[in-house]
């Protein structure tokens, strides 16, 4: 049955809390049109009449397998191939050309796309790394990819795409080189898939599973989170990231005035992070150009 009246705000305002407790995501009070267009597949294929019917439902029993189909629903999953283009040019140009100078020792990278939605980041990233820098072949190269949504991760292990999605932000002859035209839709090579680690992980909860990192990507993620959450979660990055490491954030996302323990880092049009020296009598490192 079709929904057909809309969520009132005691009831968005529970879905608001429902979604902060579980993700720490906080909602905007004017989405409850977003709302209503997520939720409305949820009610009906549980068989709910209305959207009404399911919050009231939800709110009367215990955390179950459809809150979290409805906590999912709500969480944006916004993402694409190549997004925004000047962070993974500073990949290529300085991060790991530097990383690698760095690391020729031990011969080790471990890179971390957290909130990695339905994968177009990690694999963006496996794809950047086959074509510019195939002595890391021969390295053990670890690409973290996690969600706290098990819903798109399973579509990110597919690697599956369909032409919309693989248009943005694609070119056409990295489409060509390490995909193919499945049943409408494109899947990556089994190749670049198997280099990636995907991974269950809710930001708000523990990292300990995760090793030391030298690249961590949380772009456009703090975005959807209180100051407190941000504050929290910038200080779990100083612990997992190596000192020597990068924290890239989406371009309307900052450390600034929520963390002093990072650096802005500009590379051309590209904006970072990294872990600012330990205190000493030296004047301290001028930003990179």
């Amino acid at each position: 049955m079709k929904q057909t009246k809309g969520i009132n705000t005691w009831d968005f305002d529970y879905l608001r809390q429902l979604v902060h407790q579980h993700s720490a995501v906080v909602l905007d009070g004017d989405k409850t049109y977003l709302a209503e267009l997520h939720l409305q597949p949820i009610a009906e294929a549980a068989g709910f009449a209305t959207i009404t019917d399911l919050i009231a439902y939800l709110r009367h029993h215990p955390v179950s397998d459809l809150h979290i189909q409805a906590i999912e629903a709500l969480v944006t999953n916004e993402t694409s191939f190549f997004r925004d283009t000047y962070p993974f040019e500073a990949l290529k140009k300085l991060v790991l050309p530097e990383l690698i100078k760095k690391r020729r020792i031990e011969r080790s990278l471990n890179i971390w796309c957290a909130a990695c939605s339905h994968g177009q980041e990690p694999y963006s990233i496996a794809i950047l790394i086959r074509e510019y820098f195939p002595l890391l072949a021969n390295w053990s190269v670890q690409i973290i990819a996690s969600d706290f949504s098990s819903k798109v991760l399973d579509r990110a292990k597919k690697g599956c795409y369909n032409q919309l999605e693989i248009k943005r932000g694609l070119p056409k002859n990295l489409r060509d080189r390490y995909f193919k035209l499945l049943d409408n839709e494109w899947q990556i090579q089994d190749e670049i898939r198997k280099n990636i680690d995907f991974r269950q992980l809710n930001l708000i909860h523990s990292w300990s599973d995760l090793p030391k990192i030298d690249i961590i990507l949380l772009r456009n993620v703090l975005i959807y989170f209180d100051i407190a959450t941000k504050k929290a979660l910038l200080t779990k990055v100083k612990q997992q990231l190596n000192s020597d490491g990068y924290l890239f954030l989406g371009s309307g996302e900052t450390t600034i005035n929520l963390h002093q323990s990072f650096e802005r880092v500009q590379f051309d049009k590209s904006i970072f992070y990294r872990l600012r020296p330990v205190a000493s009598d030296n004047a301290a490192i001028a930003p990179r150009k």
